[in-house]
């Protein structure tokens, strides 16, 4: 098995919004039996403590002591019945939500792990998905790369369980925009969601479809800028 080189701590010890912003591109993996199953991170949402869309506003609890502890902490929580992925950022009570993913097949992660993700991640029919839709949103995500809230939920990452790595994926262009289902009223116009444009038909849901103008419904970003 080739070298792996998961983020440091570090990485995640940061202001919410560029860890946010830095994760697209990289690679989560998860082992799940002989193998690691993976996908390249395209959308992720940054949230505040002092801001009313996070779940840390509500207050602590026992459940949501990862978003509080430093950064690189995981905080898993079930969403419409579904498992989700939260990287705790630095300060306490803020993090970065793994939105989507796109499969992602390397030298560590090869044809048979995809296989696996596709066998843990069926339609609502029982029948395999479209690669491209296996990690369409944090739950479906969460179900393809096998990640469960009791295995994982206050832990950090593990570099022989879950980890994420820069595999040198490069991303032209960044579509930031508002979060997805942030009840009104509770801020949900602030632009805190992050999406690699070149991946944009495939995330949660298409910032750029018909309809969505540039200036008024995004900005779009060059990485680096």
């Amino acid at each position: 098995m080739p070298a792996i080189t998961p983020l440091p701590d570090a990485f995640f010890d940061r202001d919410a919004l560029l860890v946010a912003r830095e994760l697209l591109g990289k690679v989560i993996r998860h082992r799940q039996g002989p193998y690691w199953l993976a996908a390249r991170i395209i959308e992720t949402e940054a949230y505040f403590l002092a801001e009313k869309g996070s779940h840390s506003s509500l207050g602590y609890t026992e459940k949501r002591k990862a978003m509080f502890l430093d950064g690189g902490h995981i905080y898993m929580y079930y969403a419409r019945g579904g498992d989700s992925l939260n990287l705790s950022a630095h300060g306490p009570g803020n993090a970065v939500l793994i939105k989507s993913g796109f499969p992602w097949v390397d030298a560590v992660s090869d044809r048979n792990a995809l296989a696996q993700m596709t066998l843990n991640n069926p339609d609502a029919n029982g029948q395999p998905r479209p690669p491209e839709r296996l990690c369409a949103g944090q739950t479906l995500l969460c179900r393809a790369l096998g990640l469960k809230v009791p295995v994982w939920n206050g832990r950090r990452f593990d570099p022989e369980g879950l980890y994420v790595e820069d595999v040198g994926a490069e991303v032209k262009q960044i579509i930031q925009t508002t979060r997805l289902g942030i009840p009104q009223g509770r801020d949900e116009h602030l632009p805190y969601r992050f999406v690699d444009a070149e991946h944009a038909r495939f995330c949660t849901r298409n910032p750029l479809r018909r309809g969505q103008v540039e200036g008024r419904d995004y900005q779009l970003l060059t990485q680096g800028n």
